[in-house]
């Protein structure tokens, strides 16, 4: 009625409010009956799902809703489709290993069962009973028992994926074998070589490398028995030809014989006759000149080996010039050939109480005993060291160097024994071996001496001269 016109034409004044009230208590009962049947009246509908899983409807139930106090219909869930329904798929999406929210975690291994412990009956070493085992539950469990020995850790979790490694490792191949190699021929004369190669190749190397040294000083060396026969003249020839073919130059061989030595015979080219004497007749001449003017003149009176290796100063063949041969003569001439020569190899005499020889001895610096295999021979070398240290000379004897020549092939029964004592009389011992090319006595030739003659001679020489290398 509010709102409209009365019978009269003018509108009608407003409803008071407790009208309003009271007729919103007179018909709210009715209003909710038929709220209430209006959704009875409409087919309900299944609510719509998403990746086959029901969504929550628009109007949530709420149990303090007067108007809800009925339960909402839920036919629709007991509703069968009448097709089956299929599921959507979920969209798929690359897996990345290393993100943690795809690693599969395995569940820690089950901790081992503990073993059960023998309690003794009887009582223990400290004559108390064991404790009886007290009783645990699960939420209490009992403390674990000791272990003697260590445990393990436990293995880390497995992955469902493979690890990724930053390089692949390499197959692992088997060992090649070993190639089978045949065995080396061996020659029915083998062991005769391996007895001929008397001296390693190392041990030749370093008596080269000795003898290539600086000396410091012009050293002579003096080759002394006064037993004849005794390879003296050999010993100095060979000795100079030796270091000559190592050195090059500088070597000279001495025939200082007073009583007509043979060096100059055997030892170099005769091309000229000059001997010591000529050279004596003209020596205050020669010991005024220097540098190459010295070496020109002097080698007018000299002789050369064959192959150039050494120089050859000869002895006179008159006896009498022996005389002229006294101190002062042989300090002048030693001191011209050091002032041309390194090394220089003196064939002494026998003599041993003569002036010559007696300087010679006093003017060396290495004394070198030739001798061979025989009683007269060492006796007569070992009487010779005695006068030597009378003398005053025993520093050259202990230095000496004892040189055994072969005279012939074959075992020689004295030659070990000889050795024996001279090493306990001079400072080393060589034995040289019997060499063809020596036995006729004609000129000595270092080429044609046979391989093992020559490594011996190496090796003698090289004792001779170790005492001065730098």
């Amino acid at each position: 009625m509010d709102g409209t016109e009365t019978g009269w034409g003018r509108p009608a004044e407003p409803a008071p409010r407790w009208r309003a009230l009271l007729d919103r208590a007179r018909h709210g009962a009715r209003a909710a009956a038929e709220e209430s049947a209006e959704p009875e009246q409409e087919a309900p509908q299944a609510p719509p799902q998403q990746f086959g899983q029901p969504l929550p409807t628009r109007r949530p139930y709420n149990p303090l809703d007067p108007r809800s106090q009925q339960p909402p219909d839920r036919s629709f869930e007991q509703r069968a489709p009448e097709q089956p329904f299929e599921p959507r798929p979920m969209p798929q999406r690359p897996i990345n290993p290393l993100d943690p929210r795809h690693q599969v975690r395995q569940p820690p291994p089950p901790p081992p069962a503990p073993v059960p412990q023998q309690l003794p009956a009887e009582p223990n070493g400290n004559g108390r009973r064991a404790a009886p085992e007290q009783p645990h539950s699960f939420f209490s469990p009992a403390p674990a028992p000791a272990r003697s020995t260590p445990v393990a850790p436990p293995a880390p979790p497995q992955r469902d994926y493979p690890q990724i490694r930053a390089s692949a490792a390499a197959p692992v191949r088997p060992p090649a074998p070993a190639p089978v190699l045949a065995p080396a021929p061996t020659s029915p004369a083998g062991a005769r070589i391996e007895w001929r190669q008397t001296e390693p190749a190392g041990e030749m190397d370093r008596a080269v490398a000795v003898l290539r040294r600086k000396l410091g000083k012009p050293r002579v060396l003096a080759f002394a028995n006064p037993k004849g026969g005794v390879h003296k003249t050999t010993a100095t020839v060979l000795a100079a030809a030796t270091i000559g073919s190592v050195r090059g130059r500088g070597v000279l061989a001495w025939d200082d014989n007073e009583l007509r030595g043979t060096l100059g015979l055997r030892a170099g080219s005769a091309r000229h006759a000059r001997t010591i004497k000529h050279l004596l007749a003209d020596l205050m001449q020669i010991e005024n000149l220097h540098g190459d003017g010295l070496l020109s003149e002097l080698d007018a009176y000299l002789r050369h080996a064959s192959d150039g290796s050494y120089d050859v100063l000869a002895g006179e063949e008159n006896p009498r010039f022996a005389q002229r041969l006294d101190q002062g003569t042989v300090r002048r001439v030693m001191d011209l050939l050091r002032r041309t020569h390194d090394v220089i190899c003196v064939d002494t005499g026998n003599n041993v109480e003569s002036v010559n020889w007696q300087t010679v001895m006093r003017q060396a610096d290495q004394l070198v005993i030739t001798t061979v295999p025989r009683e007269d021979a060492a006796f007569t070398a070992d009487w010779m060291l005695d006068v030597l240290d009378e003398s005053g000379m025993g520093d050259l004897v202990a230095n000496a160097v004892t040189l055994i020549s072969c005279p012939s092939p074959g075992p020689l029964p004295m030659l070990a024994d000889f050795a024996k004592h001279f090493a306990t009389r001079t400072r080393a011992v060589a034995v040289v071996p019997y060499d063809p090319s020596l036995e006729v006595g004609s000129s000595i030739e270092y080429q044609e001496l046979q391989p093992e003659t020559k490594q011996a001679w190496l090796k003698a020489a090289s004792l001779m001269i170790e005492p001065f290398a730098e």
